[in-house]
């Protein structure tokens, strides 16, 4: 599974807070990618547009707002305010950190790539867990065909042999002649589509056999 990008929004008029951030990034390895809105634009948040906001709270009435839209927005955020009495918060998914001083875009930084490392970490899984159970589905399915298989194959005999009677009958109107000879010739390739199936399931029964075998072998040899 290939997973796109990573997006990381900031929240700032400052070019320099973007231009600090980014750069911090930068020197960790592979970024992600940046896009840039206006702190006062924080209500027209779309979550489905990135995976980490990152604003930048100049003053409490725009921390407050901040938090909100951020919060209702229901994506990871962190938000950088100067609030020298208050240096950190948790408010659902978003992370208050102060300012404290000119490497102040370590830590977001830092977590920042953590949050983005798990929210890959949980797509994959989330991937994984819808491929299980397309896995855990098929085979179901292929169960039940190994166990009706005979059954079904009788049904096909059965319903093969009449079509052939039907045909070998002297005097029959052209349409039941076709409608014999069309079930015939679906019968023939249903019986040829469960052939199919049967020699799959001997092959991969034989494949599972060796593989048992050299399992065995193998923890023989290790025991010694």
């Amino acid at each position: 599974m290939k997973l796109n990008r990573p997006t990381v929004l900031i929240l700032s008029s400052d070019p320099a807070f973007s231009r600090q951030l980014t750069e911090s990034w930068a020197e960790g390895g592979e970024a992600p990618e940046f896009v840039q809105i206006a702190e006062d634009l924080c209500d027209e948040l779309q979550r489905d547009t990135y995976d980490l906001a990152i604003a930048d709270a100049v003053n409490p009435e725009k921390r407050a707002n901040l938090r909100q839209a951020l919060v209702a927005a229901g994506k990871p955020g962190i938000l950088i305010h100067s609030d020298p009495d208050d240096a950190h918060n948790i408010h659902g998914p978003i992370i208050e950190l102060r300012r404290a001083s000119n490497s102040w875009p370590m830590m977001p930084t830092l977590l920042g790539r953590e949050i983005l490392y798990r929210g890959q970490a949980e797509a994959r899984a989330s991937h994984a867990a819808k491929l299980q159970a397309v896995a855990d589905a098929e085979a179901t399915l292929g169960r039940y065909m190994v166990e009706m298989h005979s059954t079904v194959n009788n049904a096909l005999t059965s319903v093969l042999g009449n079509a052939e009677l039907l045909l070998l009958e002297p005097g029959l109107p052209a349409p039941v002649m076709a409608q014999a000879d069309t079930i015939r010739n679906m019968a023939l390739r249903l019986h040829e589509v469960f052939q199919r199936f049967s020699s799959i399931e001997k092959e991969l029964s034989v494949i599972a056999r060796e593989a048992s075998k050299s399992t065995l072998a193998r923890a023989a040899v290790n025991g010694f």
